[in-house]
């Protein structure tokens, strides 16, 4: 009984340690969000500003992209070896300082420069947040990482939203600095919250390393994240650019479709863990991909402008699913080197987010956006296979 007695105050400051670092995560997945939106959103307008080539505009989501690849590839086994807390605080400083480089950037090198940064730092703030949220919620990995994800909707949202709704009164550069001083949210919170120890103060063993590497599920995971990061990236980065394109959208409108999207992307957060309780994690994931096959296409083909709205909202809503139910897959699979797991999961993702948005920007200016979107058609073809085989894995 003095054992059970002693346990309940630990048990108590344990949950509202998870609580506290929860709510910092959902904050940098926030501002990270609004890392992975801004670029899309405000790429007209850099477009006009300093006369951008398409093929340039594809390299600032190419290298941002491999600046965030980068971060990935060290993020994991720096976290599960030393902890999160310095590395997310410095990460959280460094997106602040970017979006700043970026509002005042009056040249291209200066933009590329901004973004890659912006890159390095959002690498971070994304493998960084997923992991210790997993960690924080050993027995409801999905439905935790779903709820996390709604917070990085509700970021990627903002921007879009704000600059469709207030572009003309506040100009671009204060909306950008807004984000920039969203950023030291993330900041004060890491700086201020105790952490976990490290899970792997001693060090990796190689034999638990080489487990990691040649688990099977983990690179079928990975290679959906490839292909997903590819859409989020691509459908996030040049939605706003085809509406201006294919059916003479001004600037507000393009950026108020793409918050469209962004929400129904966190309704679809919001929606799946209920679904969870009647579907398989796997089942919730292939009826996602389905419904985005289906708005996808329906947006290329679609004649009418109301009808292509509508098909975006829709892409959004099978897009919600995808991302954090397979990363709660490998959560589940590496509970004791998730920050490594991750790392590896979400890099291969990011050369996915790396080329999707760079090649459809060259297929773009050789024909048009509309054949362009063919990218994520194909990719969601290959999201479908690969999350039947993890189906007929996992079930046998």
């Amino acid at each position: 009984m003095e054992k059970s007695s002693n346990s309940q105050p630990e048990n108590a400051a344990a949950s509202r340690l998870a609580w506290k670092l929860t709510a910092a995560s959902s904050s940098s997945i926030f501002v990270f969000g609004i890392v992975m939106a801004i670029l899309g959103a405000i790429l007209p307008q850099l477009v006009d500003r300093l006369s951008l080539q398409r093929a340039q505009a594809g390299n600032l989501f190419f290298f941002m992209n491999l600046g965030m690849l980068a971060a990935t590839l060290f993020f994991g086994p720096v976290v599960d070896r030393f902890g999160f807390k310095l590395l997310l605080a410095l990460s959280s400083l460094l997106v602040g300082l970017s979006f700043t480089g970026l509002a005042f950037s009056s040249t291209y090198d200066l933009v590329l420069l901004s973004v890659i940064f912006l890159g390095l730092a959002g690498g971070v703030l994304n493998g960084g947040s997923n992991a210790l949220v997993n960690d924080l919620n050993p027995d409801r990995r999905a439905a935790a990482l779903n709820f996390l994800g709604v917070f990085f909707g509700f970021g990627a949202m903002l921007v879009p939203l704000i600059i469709g709704g207030f572009l003309i009164q506040l100009g671009l550069r204060p909306v950008i600095l807004i984000a920039a001083a969203l950023s030291l949210v993330p900041f004060i919170l890491f700086s201020v919250f105790s952490f976990p120890r490290p899970k792997q103060p001693q060090g990796f063993p190689l034999k638990d390393v080489r487990k990691i590497i040649s688990s099977g599920l983990l690179w079928l995971a990975a290679f959906i994240l490839f292909f997903q990061s590819g859409n989020e990236f691509s459908v996030g980065g040049w939605l706003s650019s085809y509406f201006q394109e294919r059916f003479n959208f001004s600037l507000s409108q393009s950026a108020l479709v793409l918050s469209g999207y962004w929400f129904f992307l966190i309704v679809g957060r919001f929606l799946y863990p209920g679904l969870n309780r009647f579907w398989k994690r796997e089942t919730v994931v292939l009826v996602s991909v389905v419904l985005a096959l289906v708005a996808v296409a329906g947006l290329i083909l679609s004649p009418l402008s109301s009808l292509a709205v509508v098909f975006a909202l829709l892409i959004g809503l099978g897009f919600a699913a995808i991302y954090p139910t397979t990363l709660s897959v490998i959560g589940e699979k590496f509970p004791a080197f998730s920050g490594t797991a991750f790392s590896l999961a979400i890099s291969t993702g990011l050369v996915g987010g790396m080329l999707s948005p760079w090649l459809i920007g060259r297929v773009s200016q050789g024909y048009s956006l509309q054949t362009a979107l063919l990218v994520p058609l194909f990719n969601l073809t290959m999201i479908l296979i690969l999350q039947l085989i993890v189906r007929k894995k996992v079930m046998t």
